[in-house]
């Protein structure tokens, strides 16, 4: 769980970083990849918690 939120952080970081500072668009595309990501990691884990029961 820690994992995912340390994600959360730093996806949050790079997109206001990426939109305040002009030239690092790119930023926020991988803010944006990190944030699937973590949505990705937190659906496959909820997955094998619930399969776990």
């Amino acid at each position: 769980m820690g994992s995912l939120v340390g994600l959360l952080v730093v996806w949050v970081a790079l997109v206001v970083l990426g939109m305040v500072v002009k030239g690092l668009f790119w930023l926020v595309i991988v803010g944006a990849v990190l944030f699937v990501a973590t949505g990705v990691a937190g659906i496959v884990k909820r997955g094998a918690l619930n399969a776990r029961r």
